[in-house]
């Protein structure tokens, strides 16, 4: 089986971002100093401090100054056609009655219905990925906003999935990677296989890249907001990239 690669980047310069892309955690260990080990404790030369070391008075000031780690009000949550599609399972919802609700379950959408699926979602019995509504069905579902908004989930018609065209949405969710981020703008994501061509990768690559800096234009208006970005195979170290974004 093939390995997979994915690249993490992130959108915040905060202590928690930094260590979840690193893939470890930050801790501070104390060990009494006893009889048994006191030589060794006094002849053991002093450890080199990390560069921007700070005394523990300067960085408890630090904390004070700024004691809340910032978050991001929007998560990151987008779609993206790649260059060698990654197959993603996808759980497609979409609220349709009638023959586009026929057409909806012949195109592969997994859970179908109308106004009493409304309800079903507004008590949270569904889980799903992809969320399709039909222009009838919208004053219902607009109830939904604040449970579905917050996750990226509300079909709207300036994300083409308020539609009569439920086949052709569907296909196209179907074709569509996810990539999404933790409440820090963390984002994990996958981006290939290491025995694909190069030109592959790379070229899923840009893709998603370049989705984040549209977001960065659209929602946060900063050109720097990718702070760190690393490619790691499923179980190997992760490799700092240059940052050109």
């Amino acid at each position: 089986m093939a390995t997979l690669l994915s690249r993490t980047a992130l959108a915040v310069p905060t202590v928690a971002s930094r260590t979840a892309a690193a893939g470890g955690a930050a801790y501070i260990a104390h060990q009494p100093i006893t009889s048994s080990h006191r030589h060794y404790a006094t002849a053991k030369k002093a450890p080199t401090s990390l560069p921007g070391a700070m005394t523990f008075t300067d960085a408890l000031a630090v904390l004070k100054t700024n004691p809340k780690v910032e978050k991001h009000s929007q998560p990151i949550r987008t779609s993206v056609l790649l260059q060698k599609p990654i197959k993603q399972d996808s759980i497609i919802l979409v609220f349709a009655e009638g023959k586009l609700a026929e057409e909806a379950r012949a195109s592969g959408a997994q859970i179908v219905g109308g106004a009493e699926l409304v309800k079903e979602v507004e008590e949270g019995k569904h889980k799903f990925d992809k969320c399709i509504s039909t222009p009838g069905m919208y004053p219902s579902v607009t109830k939904l906003a604040r449970i579905l908004g917050p996750k990226g989930l509300m079909p709207t018609t300036k994300k083409g999935t308020v539609t009569e065209d439920i086949v052709g949405v569907i296909k196209a969710q179907t074709a569509a990677f996810d990539v999404r981020g933790d409440k820090n703008g963390v984002v994990h994501t996958i981006i290939g296989k290491v025995n694909w061509d190069q030109q592959d990768i790379e070229g899923n690559y840009q893709i998603i890249m370049d989705q984040m800096r549209v977001l960065a234009q659209e929602r946060f208006v900063k050109k720097d907001w990718i702070k760190n970005i690393y490619i790691s195979s499923t179980q190997g170290p992760g490799i700092p990239l240059i940052n050109n974004a």
